[in-house]
């Protein structure tokens, strides 16, 4: 009676294999996760656009690692901040005085930044407003990216050297992103915009006829990625590569076009960013 019958035997198999897979499946699924690089996005776009943009950049450096990289962002610049803070991020693409920040207090270090142009922010007025110089601002509402964006630390500042106080004598709205800015002054809700110079240049044409350029700003160096000191001197050196090299095949060509960049990447340097001090110690989160 307590011997174990032929038939039960494969039952009690089913139900060990059962538990087993149980255990195992959980375990994989956690360790793929250890295994998943996060790369976070400054939310310099509204969401749906920075995924269509940049996804395939992503994408990209995951096959070239052979390994998955999660893309993530933040609601504002604020909340991008304090997970940089955390070190969220395995991988970052930030503003220059983010970087800055990142580098100073997280150890975060620059490995490429965008060949392009320096970057410059542009103050733009509707047509419509017949407001043609800096000064016939005075009282009037401008629509800015996110109040700690280097946009609008660039556009305080073009503002002041023309005799305005950006916290007395206008109104700086803030808007959810660059483009957000844009359509808040084409829609008529604010006389004017400021945002940086590239997505106002991937405008519509029709947005950009409507608008008349006031000021633009000076320029800082362009946008870097930067890694966390937590990664391995060999990853970090597969992915600097990676990105470098990116002209030198069709599929690479392929991905600069798309992301506008056609000049690709450069190397970066700590030293390029140290004119940002005074405008990353003056940021408030």
């Amino acid at each position: 009676m307590g011997l174990e019958t032929n038939r039960s035997k494969p039952l009690k198999y089913l139900l060990l294999w059962i538990l087993l897979f149980r255990l195992i499946i959980p375990a994989a699924h956690a360790a793929e996760a250890d295994n998943t690089l996060v790369f976070g996005f400054l939310p310099v776009l509204s969401t749906h656009k920075l995924i269509s943009r940049f996804k395939p950049l992503v994408d990209y450096l995951s096959k070239t690692l052979g390994q998955p990289i999660r893309m993530e962002t933040a609601r504002n610049y604020a909340a991008f901040l304090r997970r940089t803070r955390q070190q969220r991020y395995d991988i970052l693409f930030t503003a220059p005085h983010f970087y800055y920040l990142a580098n100073r207090e997280n150890g975060y270090q620059s490995i490429v930044r965008v060949g392009a142009p320096k970057l410059k922010a542009i103050l733009v007025a509707t047509r419509a407003s017949q407001i043609t110089q800096l000064t016939q601002l005075k009282g009037k509402k401008i629509a800015t990216p996110d109040p700690l964006s280097l946009c609008t630390a660039l556009i305080r500042n073009l503002l002041r050297s023309a005799g305005l106080d950006p916290d007395i004598d206008v109104t700086l709205v803030s808007t959810p992103s660059h483009n957000a800015a844009l359509l808040t002054a084409f829609n008529g809700t604010t006389e004017a915009a400021s945002l940086m110079i590239p997505p106002y240049q991937r405008a519509t044409e029709d947005i950009r006829n409507a608008m008349l350029t006031l000021g633009v700003t000076k320029g800082v160096t362009n946008m870097p990625i930067a890694v966390s000191a937590s990664l391995s001197q060999d990853k970090i050196d597969k992915i600097a590569k990676s990105l470098l090299s990116l002209h030198k095949t069709k599929e690479g060509q392929a991905l600069l076009k798309h992301l506008s960049w056609p000049m690709g990447f450069a190397r970066a340097s700590n030293a390029e960013y140290a004119s940002l001090k005074t405008i990353a110690q003056d940021i408030k989160f």
